[in-house]
């Protein structure tokens, strides 16, 4: 596992794989990157749970902690497994990700699907994800949208959305979201404020909606970059990781249901 890079970014989902490209690339001027992607076929169920362990099964030989990287549903899988083992990540960088780590667009999607046919709600979900009101681009968007809701990894569906409750995070937290994202808005975004630690950051971007990673990718790498240079210059004491070992004994993936099925 020599040849691992040095930061690893987490994609959950094909269909959106494609939005963390100018980010990636931009960070790859500076520093090695790999990307780890977790696949489902559309009759596999989803699970958080099975997704933690095959990354294991790719990092657990690895001696050198790694950076982790990831949007949305991949941030929350990067934090779930940053809380279990620790010891192997470097830092996290979350985008999109709010203090309720398991909201995603999907969230709202299955919230107001009871009440809205199915074309029309991804017709609205591409405008509040994207902001574009051209009838090409938003076809496009809404294959790439129906894409995602049947063959990504995420803790929701029709019959229940899932919660996730804060918690202290024990390794080095950059989060970052945009001030226009419908999704995982200002306030879920500030509300991580009180579990930061010192020398964990938070970014808003001014603008760039719920794939500000994608369409803010320079300032945004620009951020991220700045933040791992900081890591370099203030080395985690001993103690402090023993701490926040003791504080993450035991580990588990702990959702909470939301909400019940449509009547």
């Amino acid at each position: 596992m020599s040849n691992l890079p040095d930061a690893l970014w987490l994609n959950t989902s094909p269909s959106l794989r494609c939005f963390a490209q100018p980010l990636l690339r931009y960070l790859s001027h500076h520093t090695t990157i790999a990307q780890w992607d977790y696949c489902q076929s559309q009759d596999e169920a989803s699970s958080l749970e099975a997704a933690i362990l095959l990354l294991h099964d790719y990092l657990k030989f690895r001696k050198q902690p790694i950076h982790l990287m990831g949007h949305s549903t991949g941030g929350l899988l990067g934090l779930l497994y940053a809380r279990r083992y620790p010891e192997k990540v470097k830092s996290l960088s979350l985008f999109a990700v709010g203090v309720d780590a398991a909201l995603d667009w999907q969230a709202h999607y299955y919230v107001h699907r009871p009440f809205i046919d199915r074309q029309r709600l991804l017709t609205v979900m591409v405008y509040n994800l994207f902001g574009y009101r051209d009838a090409l681009t938003i076809k496009r968007l809404e294959d790439v949208l129906e894409q995602d809701l049947d063959c990504s990894l995420s803790p929701h569906s029709l019959l229940q959305q899932q919660s996730m409750l804060p918690e202290a995070v024990p390794v080095p937290l950059l989060v970052c979201g945009s001030t226009d994202d419908l999704i995982i808005e200002p306030c879920a975004l500030q509300a991580w404020q009180p579990w930061l630690k010192a020398g964990d950051r938070l970014w808003e971007c001014p603008e760039g909606r719920h794939f500000f990673h994608y369409f803010q990718a320079q300032p945004l790498a620009k951020e991220v970059l700045n933040f791992w240079q900081s890591l370099s210059l203030r080395p985690l004491s001993l103690s402090g990781v023993q701490q926040m070992l003791r504080m993450n004994t035991v580990a588990s993936v702990d959702f909470s249901v939301h909400s019940e099925a449509e009547g």
